[in-house]
């Protein structure tokens, strides 16, 4: 008899068909065994992480965290008579795992980089609106409220948190993107001891909140799916490339406390590890359908300008934007979640993903052309950190987030 488990519907939709003949070989499917050894994670959190924010939540408003910032800027041999939570958890990230190779993340950000702000849209249109499909994960946004009353602040600052993440040298320790990948593990802590006071959470239900399981299921939005919506825009990467990427992403788990065993060694991995994930998490509710109308609407907001021409490219972005998501997750998902179906959108999205393979194809064969792209994708997102830090003034400190939680 054939132990394994049937295809999720996530492997169902177009996208995924697709990317299961041309990425995944072999059977990729769990058995019941492993199907259980995943669940086991999702009563799992960050001890190192929690044992810290319990210690910031014990002294006077503003001294733990700014012995954190100071042990995260100068190193914890900076803080005299630290708190011995600070000292464990400084001494597990400074611990570097014998597998990371800083050649390979530094290529890695590189092919994301040259990518430019055209990443932005698999990142929201896939990646984080997928992800509203795990309906379990989505509690702790919803407890926290901002995540939908203050959803474009908030998805503005995932994405500076992500362009910060994987821009090249930025993950080297004591660089910006070093610190914002250990900040916000430390925000989760803080909205996970929030959670974990509520009265109403329903551990039987939800699990234990932002587990194991969902972080594991995040970082593999941020790189698989990332990747995968990236070349079904047009972008093509080679396998070692693809393979960077992942390594780069790999890390940023690491240092956000995602166990080892959660953590893809290989795109074979990740493309099974996300099976695992969509057969056991992706169950959308009515919250699901909540967090996905406060993104459209910050598509709106965000594309929006003055007069009638704001309100035209207002709707053209909300069109854009929900016809990729249509693409990749499917029509029923998409119907699920309301997004909005507009035939002509998604065949401007296919075109323009037509131009951008060609495109892609002949600066492969182009002597220098890689390297002038990846210029012109981090000024791109320069220019991009710039705008949204005028327009929306982002907390990259996070400091508002952790008291709020």
């Amino acid at each position: 008899m054939d132990e394994r488990l049937p295809d999720p519907e996530l492997f169902r939709t177009a996208g995924f068909r697709l990317a299961s003949r041309l990425f995944v070989r072999g059977d990729i499917r769990a058995d019941e065994r492993q199907l259980r050894r995943l669940r086991e994670f999702a009563q799992a959190e960050d001890p190192l992480a929690d044992a810290v924010v319990a210690m910031i939540q014990r002294r006077e408003s503003g001294e733990g965290r700014a012995l954190f910032e100071r042990a995260l800027a100068e190193g914890i041999e900076a803080v005299e008579d630290a708190p011995e939570e600070l000292v464990a958890f400084f001494g597990s990230v400074g611990a570097t795992p014998y597998w990371v190779d800083m050649a390979r993340v530094d290529r890695g950000a590189r092919a994301i980089t040259r990518v430019g702000v055209l990443g932005l849209f698999p990142l929201s249109d896939m990646s984080l609106m997928g992800g509203y499909l795990a309906s379990r994960a989505t509690k702790s946004l919803v407890g926290t409220g901002e995540i939908e009353y203050m959803a474009t602040k908030r998805l503005l600052e995932t994405a500076t948190w992500w362009i910060h993440v994987t821009t090249p040298g930025r993950l080297r320790r004591g660089e910006r993107g070093y610190a914002s990948a250990l900040r916000v593990r430390l925000v989760h802590a803080h909205v996970r001891a929030a959670m974990n006071r509520r009265a109403d959470w329903d551990y039987a239900a939800w699990d234990r909140p932002i587990n194991q399981v969902q972080t594991a299921g995040t970082l593999l939005l941020f790189s698989l799916v990332f990747v995968f919506g990236t070349q079904l825009l047009g972008i093509r990467y080679t396998e070692r490339e693809r393979g960077d990427i992942l390594h780069l992403w790999r890390y940023v788990g690491w240092l956000m406390g995602v166990d080892e065993e959660l953590l893809p060694a290989s795109e074979a991995d990740a493309w099974r590890l996300l099976w695992l994930l969509a057969a056991t998490e992706f169950i959308p509710d009515d919250d699901s359908k909540r967090l996905a109308r406060a993104l459209v609407k910050t598509h709106e907001e965000v594309g929006n300008g003055r007069g009638a021409a704001g309100k035209v490219l207002a709707h053209v972005s909300v069109r854009l934007h929900s016809s990729i998501s249509r693409l990749v997750l499917g029509k029923a998902n998409a119907d699920y979640l309301e997004l909005p179906n507009d035939p002509i959108a998604q065949g401007a999205v296919l075109t323009a993903a037509a131009v951008n393979f060609a495109a892609e194809t002949l600066r492969r064969h182009i002597p220098g052309a890689t390297a002038l792209q990846e210029r012109i994708g981090r000024a791109g997102r320069r220019s991009y950190v710039r705008r949204i830090g005028r327009l929306f003034e982002p907390d990259t400190s996070y400091a508002k987030h952790m008291r709020a939680a």
